[in-house]
């Protein structure tokens, strides 16, 4: 048995589940999330808990049956407190700027980029080296994390380039200079 395929997911006060067939609508103060369950995996509502269970001991069911489970508990606790990313950027002249599209950087190319945030997700400039992601659907913030990210990775020699709050950036001793 799926150690974490078991568990029961509480839905809280405020959240609505809805069941049908194999798909999974979740609800809440947040926005509105949906995912498609796999074949051979099903949920039962039981009050204020959803139970996850698989039709099968095979090897493909028992995969997704820990995987549905994870998706759907990240889809509750997105509509409910919601993810947050944050990015820092290290270079002179780099810097952030929140517009109505999205995010306009200045990253040291001969022009500036501006990314289109997709729907859903909401970015912050509280400072202009720093970029704030917030969202509901886990796996879209962090996309959207890493795509900001792949811009200008962060470099090993100054540590220039966006970089993730909190990454340790391995530097490099570069020219050694002289004889």
């Amino acid at each position: 048995m799926s150690r974490i395929g078991k568990l029961p997911i509480t839905v809280p006060a405020g959240v609505t589940v809805t069941v049908d067939g194999n798909a999974v609508k979740v609800k809440g103060p947040r926005g509105e999330l949906s995912h498609t369950v796999p074949s051979g995996i099903s949920i039962a509502r039981d009050g204020d808990t959803l139970n996850v269970s698989r039709a099968s001991d095979e090897q493909n069911h028992k995969a997704l049956h820990g995987l549905t489970r994870s998706l759907i508990a990240n889809m509750v606790e997105g509509v409910t407190a919601g993810y947050k990313k944050n990015l820092e950027i290290t270079g002179v002249g780099f810097k952030a700027e929140v517009r109505p599209y999205g995010l306009q950087l200045s990253l040291g190319f001969s022009h500036t980029i501006e990314y289109k945030a997709p729907a859903g997700i909401k970015l912050t400039a509280p400072v202009p080296t720093q970029v704030q992601i917030d969202g509901s659907d886990k796996a879209l913030v962090g996309q959207v994390a890493a795509e900001i990210r792949g811009l200008r990775p962060p470099e090993p020699y100054k540590g220039k380039g966006i970089k993730y709050a909190g990454e340790v950036i391995r530097r490099k001793a570069g020219k050694a200079g002289g004889k």
